[in-house]
């Protein structure tokens, strides 16, 4: 059975990346693996010391995201899908990548924020480094724009 491997960062632009998950794993009747990673605090300068306990904050963030990953997934089994969840720590780039290697995905859904390259250069954009080393082809789902008047 193929594996549709989507990563969440639980934006708005979620729903759409699941949207076109469960759409992209109905077509080829295989399951559908949803991943969160969540990214430890960085700390830049040397008052990144006032953080006393970061292990918490992770262990939050940790749980908050794997109760959001529980409901998606109950609600979509319940619809009949095959599917799955899995949370990582670490660098998303490189969780996500490693989790389409453990589970053999067969395509990756990502959400694009649709930032501009300035702010792509400056501080990285998830879904350009799982394009570049992604092991399977990806589909990238774009920021949905508001519609302009006429």
């Amino acid at each position: 059975m193929k594996t549709v491997l989507a990563p969440l960062d639980f934006s708005p632009l979620s729903a759409s990346v699941v949207k076109a998950a469960v759409a992209l794993t109905r077509a080829i009747e295989g399951r559908l693996v949803l991943l969160h990673v969540v990214q430890p605090p960085v700390i830049t300068s040397e008052y990144g010391a006032v953080m006393v306990n970061i292990q918490e904050i992770i262990s939050v963030s940790e749980a908050s995201a794997q109760k959001q990953l529980e409901q998606r997934t109950k609600r979509l089994a319940k619809a009949g899908l095959a599917i799955s969840s899995s949370l990582l720590t670490g660098a998303p780039v490189k969780c996500i990548l490693a989790e389409a290697q453990s589970v053999k995905a067969a395509y990756i859904v990502i959400g694009s924020h649709g930032h501009n390259a300035l702010y792509d250069l400056l501080v990285g954009s998830t879904a350009a480094g799982v394009i570049k080393r992604s092991p399977c082809p990806v589909l990238v789902v774009p920021p949905v724009k508001a519609k302009l008047k006429k």
